[in-house]
C-alpha cells in the first residue's frame, strides 16, 4: 500500500471508526451552499415501519459496511472481510492466488486438515448419510453420538455429556436454560459474546467482575449474592482475545464460598491446555466436580464443528430432554462432524508429541514477540498471541499490509475488544515452523514500525 493510499485510508477510517466508515469523494470539494431564508418548522408526519428493512440496526449496519467495501475498493487494496480462501486452512492458506503463512485460523493441532479425520467423516457419510434428518429424541439417535459423549464425559471425569450443533448456541442456550428472572450471572469481564447472549435470553441479572481477579469476584458476591435465588459464575478457561488462562482454582473457591454454581467455556482450551490437551482440568489437575458445567467446542483443536456440555447425570439429562436449542427442538449434528471430532480425539490421545509441539511453538512465538518489542497484552505464551496496536485505523491497515506481504493475521477491533485495545491476533498451531513464526512476527514488527 502506498503512503498516499495509507493517508486516504487514515482519513476515511478516522471519521467514525472502522465499523462506521463513510466514504466521500475526497477529490471534490462540497458545492457552496446558497443562503436561504429560514422556514417555520413543521412536525414530520409519523411514518409506520414498513417492515424489517427499516430496523435501525439493519439500516446502520448496511450503511457502515457498504462504506467499508467502498473504501477498500477506492484504495485498490484487499478487503479482508469475508475474504475467500481456496483449499485447506492450515499453517499456510491460499488466498488471492498465492500461498500465505496463516495465523488466522484456530486449527491448533492441524486436525482440521488431517487425512485421518477427513476419512472418518467420509466413512460416516457413507454409513449414515449427510444428516440424520431428525432431532435425537425422535428418530435421530445414532451410535456415534453416545460414543463421543461418553468419551467427553470420561475426559472431564463427570457422569455424562451432550453434543450440539453450534458452539455459540451451546453457551447461549445453556445459560438461557439454567438461569431466569431472580437469578444472577456473574461473568468475567472478558467472556465471549455467546455467554452475554445467553444472559439476555434468560432475562437474568448479569454482573461482570474485573478480568481473572478472584478478589473482585468475591467483592461482588459479598455485596450481591444474597439478593438472588440462584447464582452462576461464568468464565472462559483460555481467553480467546488475550491468550491468558483463568485462575480457576482460586475463582472456584470464591464461587463455592458464596454458594454459586460454576460454568466454564473451554472452546480454546480443549485440545490445547494441559499435558494431554484435555483442557484446564488437565492443566490444574482438578476433579470433575470442581465445575458444574464444562462447555467446549469441536471447531477449534478437534477440527470439526459443534459444541458439547459435560456435567452430572441430572444436569445433562435435563439438557437433553428439556433445554431448547441444545437437543430438544434441534436437528442432531451431522454424523460426519461427530465422526471427525472422534477421530481427532484418537489422534490427540495417540500423539502426545503433537500437544507438546503446540506448547513449544506457542512459547517460541511469545518469546520472539517479546524480543521484537511487540506489545503482547495479557498473553502468557499460549497459542493465542495478541499484538496490541491500540488504534482502530492502524490495526485494520496493518492487517491489510500483512496480507499484501503474504501473512494472514486477523485485525481485531471494537466491539470485539475495548476501544484503545485494538490488536492483531495470531493463532499458533503445532504445524507452524519456527521459520514461519519468525517471518510473520518480523513482518508484523516492520509493518507496525512504518505506521
Amino acid at each position: 500500500m502506498t503512503e498516499d493510499a495509507r493517508e486516504i485510508a487514515r482519513q476515511l477510517l478516522s471519521r467514525s471508526g472502522y465499523s462506521t466508515v463513510q466514504v466521500d469523494d475526497a477529490s471534490s470539494p462540497a458545492p457552496p451552499q446558497r443562503p436561504t431564508a429560514p422556514r417555520p418548522a413543521t412536525p414530520a408526519p409519523k411514518v409506520r415501519g414498513r417492515g424489517l428493512l427499516d430496523h435501525p440496526d439493519i439500516v446502520s449496519t448496511v450503511a457502515q459496511f457498504d462504506g467499508v467495501d467502498s473504501m477498500f475498493e477506492s484504495l485498490g487494496v484487499t478487503n479482508p472481510l469475508y475474504l475467500e480462501h481456496h483449499g485447506k486452512s492450515g499453517a499456510t492458506i491460499r488466498q488471492q492466488g498465492r500461498d500465505m503463512i496463516n495465523f488466522g485460523a484456530f486449527n491448533y493441532l492441524g486436525l482440521g486438515n488431517d487425512d485421518r479425520v477427513a476419512e472418518a467423516a467420509k466413512a460416516a457419510i457413507d454409513e449414515y448419510g449427510t444428516s440424520v434428518s431428525a432431532s435425537r429424541i425422535v428418530s435421530g439417535q445414532i451410535p456415534l453420538y453416545a460414543d463421543f459423549e461418553s468419551r467427553i464425559a470420561n475426559i472431564y471425569d463427570v457422569d455424562d455429556a451432550v453434543i450440539t450443533t453450534s458452539g455459540y448456541l451451546t453457551n447461549a442456550a445453556a445459560v438461557g436454560y439454567l438461569l431466569g428472572k431472580g437469578d444472577l450471572a456473574v461473568c468475567d469481564a472478558l467472556v465471549h459474546s455467546s455467554i452475554v447472549s445467553g444472559t439476555e435470553w434468560a432475562g437474568t441479572r448479569r454482573i461482570t467482575f474485573r478480568h481473572n481477579d478472584p478478589a473482585a469476584l468475591e467483592a461482588i458476591l459479598k455485596m450481591s449474592r444474597n439478593s438472588f435465588e440462584r447464582a452462576l459464575v461464568i468464565l472462559e478457561s483460555h481467553y480467546s482475545m488475550d491468550g491468558d488462562v483463568a485462575l480457576l482454582p482460586q475463582l472456584v473457591d470464591v464461587a463455592r464460598k458464596y454458594d454459586c454454581g460454576v460454568m466454564i467455556d473451554e472452546a480454546h482450551a480443549f485440545g490445547v491446555l494441559g499435558e494431554h490437551g484435555h483442557g484446564i482440568r488437565d492443566l490444574y489437575g482438578l476433579p470433575g466436580d470442581a465445575v458444574d458445567v464444562w462447555m467446549g467446542t469441536m471447531s477449534k483443536a478437534l477440527g470439526s464443528v459443534g459444541g458439547f456440555l459435560a456435567g452430572s447425570r441430572e444436569l445433562i439429562r435435563a439438557f437433553k430432554y428439556s433445554a431448547p436449542g441444545l437437543s430438544m427442538f434441534a436437528t442432531a449434528p451431522a454424523p460426519a462432524s461427530i465422526a471427525a471430532a472422534s477421530a481427532a480425539l484418537d489422534v490427540i490421545d495417540a500423539e502426545p508429541e503433537r500437544i507438546a509441539r503446540l506448547h513449544a511453538r506457542a512459547r517460541y512465538a511469545f518469546d520472539h514477540a517479546q524480543r521484537l518489542g511487540l506489545r503482547t497484552g495479557l498473553a502468557e505464551g499460549t497459542p493465542i498471541l495478541p499484538i496490541i496496536v491500540g488504534d482502530t485505523q492502524k490495526a485494520v491497515l496493518a492487517g491489510v499490509s500483512l496480507l499484501e506481504a503474504g501473512v494472514n493475521v486477523n485485525s481485531i477491533t471494537y466491539p470485539s475488544v475495548p476501544l484503545g485495545e485494538e490488536r492483531l491476533r495470531l493463532f499458533v498451531s503445532s504445524e507452524h515452523t519456527e521459520q514461519q513464526i519468525d517471518t510473520a512476527l518480523t513482518t508484523v514488527a516492520s509493518v507496525l514500525d512504518r505506521m
